[in-house]
């Protein structure tokens, strides 16, 4: 599924209240002493998750994720909307306490304007994204932006198609970096035709780039379809993940609806941040497995049970 198509189908998707409580921790977010739920780990759902129980309007959403424990929010569009209405969300998710999840930089979509051929013009497509990317960030105070570095060049060797993707990253890091922004590449399963497919290859491209401005996005329902093995992918690329996204599979709906225990993978990383004083952000890059106000509780009841591992 391409990812503007992954966001259309879940636009009317949507979520309920709960009234269970999870065990707090750290590192996690800073949540609302009324929330239903205290979760560990900084979840981030998406517009449109929410709908049926808190309607249509985007700021009435926000209130219900936080209502529910959810404090950040991610959202792929947001470098498409108006600057009074990204202005208006970032208010009120300073209000609410909520942080800013990924958006994604705007370049043609997944698989257009591949950095991997070393045009020039497609370069600077993804050179003038990464600069309004930057501008969109600062109304929204974002930090993370997704990043896929579009096809193979199937006509060049694959070092030669390495080579031209690091040196476009190097250009759009030296535009994000003075500003404290991160983009974060995303190994997709999408399609094969897509150059960035493992975490191990982002890992080495990231360290090449060698910026705090180049990160990997380990997306797990993404990694789960292409290589598995998922706890240790993670421990191997620990020092270059930047985000990580949430899908179980088959399916990409939420956790406990597929084969992915992210019980043991959600205390897993919760052990390794702390330990290393960091807070990630867990983009909810899914849709839900049912539909309507049941499948809004639904959602939010398998996430209360995924957090709910002993720390």
């Amino acid at each position: 599924m391409q990812r503007r198509d992954f966001v259309k189908s879940t636009l009317g998707l949507a979520g309920a209240a709960l009234t269970g409580v999870a065990v707090a921790g750290n590192p996690g977010p800073k949540t609302h002493t009324m929330a239903k739920n205290q979760f560990k780990l900084r979840y981030a759902p998406h517009f449109g998750m929410f709908e049926n129980s808190a309607g249509k309007d985007l700021i009435d959403q926000l209130k219900f994720m936080a209502d529910m424990g959810f404090m950040a929010l991610e959202d792929n569009g947001m470098m498409g909307r108006t600057p009074e209405v990204q202005e208006k969300i970032a208010k009120e998710m300073t209000r609410l306490g909520m942080k800013m999840g990924v958006f994604v930089v705007d370049k043609g979509g997944n698989g257009q304007n591949t950095l991997a051929a070393g045009k020039q013009e497609h370069i600077d497509i993804f050179l003038n994204g990464c600069k309004r990317a930057v501008e969109t960030a600062k109304r929204v105070n974002a930090k993370w932006m997704t990043v896929v570095p579009g096809d193979f060049e199937r006509n060049l060797p694959i070092g030669i198609q390495t080579g031209h993707v690091i040196d476009a990253l190097r250009r759009g890091a030296e535009i994000l970096e003075p500003h404290g922004m991160t983009m974060v590449l995303e190994p997709l399963s999408d399609t094969p035709n897509l150059f960035l497919r493992t975490s191990d290859q982002t890992y080495e491209i990231c360290r090449a780039v060698n910026s705090p401005a180049c990160k990997i996005l380990f997306d797990v329902y993404h990694m789960q379809k292409n290589e598995g093995h998922i706890i240790p992918h993670i421990n191997w690329c620990w020092s270059e993940i930047g985000y990580f996204q949430i899908g179980d599979n088959p399916g990409r709906k939420e956790p406990t609806t597929g084969e992915i225990n992210y019980k043991k993978v959600f205390e897993h990383c919760y052990k390794k941040a702390k330990a290393e004083n960091k807070d990630f952000i867990w983009g909810m890059e899914h849709g839900n497995a049912r539909p309507g106000k049941e499948g809004e509780t639904a959602l939010i009841q398998a996430y209360v049970e995924s957090d709910s591992f002993v720390v």
